[in-house]
């Protein structure tokens, strides 16, 4: 159990780096909105065109990736929407139960599904360099790859919750699955 739960440590690490990069993502978007906004105005006034369509994909394009690359750090947080209804009042070895089970039965088949149903189209938007039908528009190949980087990203932190929700099911963990405790004679620095 501690070599699987090293592993989902690592995978914890992975997953933390991802989300602290993707929140600056949301400044980065929320300066080309700004530009977007004010360039168009702006421009305008001034008789010359400031913004461009690849800007106002650029601003979709990091919208999309705080979706993409945020979903396995709202995983590894708990973050997701659950209906708490009967769940708030479970012991936690009932919880880690029934997070294990939706993991293995739900999230992990859900996502491999999605991986397989849209490889095709992927490739395929790879095969003929897709870039957007607008003017100036960015290519489209990039931003579509992502989504079978998120579910990738996905099915490893679901590992890593099954893992931690398993141990606590055995009585090997204390506590939710969003957090592990670190090793104390730990020299990997994980």
């Amino acid at each position: 159990m501690e070599k699987l739960l090293k592993i989902a440590r690592i995978i914890d690490i992975c997953t933390e780096k991802i989300g602290q990069l993707t929140s600056w993502l949301v400044l980065v978007m929320v300066i080309l909105g700004v530009w977007n906004v004010s360039g168009r105005y702006l421009g305008r006034f001034v008789g010359i065109n400031l913004t461009s369509n690849a800007y106002i994909e650029a601003q979709w394009y990091i919208f999309a990736l705080l979706f993409l690359w945020g979903a396995g750090y709202a995983l590894k947080h708990n973050e997701h929407v659950r209906v708490d209804v009967f769940y708030n009042n479970w012991s936690p070895r009932r919880r880690a139960l029934v997070d294990l089970l939706g993991s293995i039965l739900f999230l992990i088949p859900f996502s491999l599904m999605v991986i397989f149903f849209s490889w095709g189209s992927i490739v395929d938007s790879w095969q003929i360099w897709e870039t957007s039908p607008d003017p100036d528009g960015l290519p489209r190949y990039p931003i579509k790859t992502m989504i079978i980087v998120c579910f990738v990203l996905l099915i490893m932190q679901g590992i890593s919750q099954a893992i931690k929700n398993w141990a606590i099911w055995q009585g090997r963990l204390d506590g939710v699955a969003s957090t592990i405790p670190p090793e104390e004679d730990d020299d990997t620095g994980l």
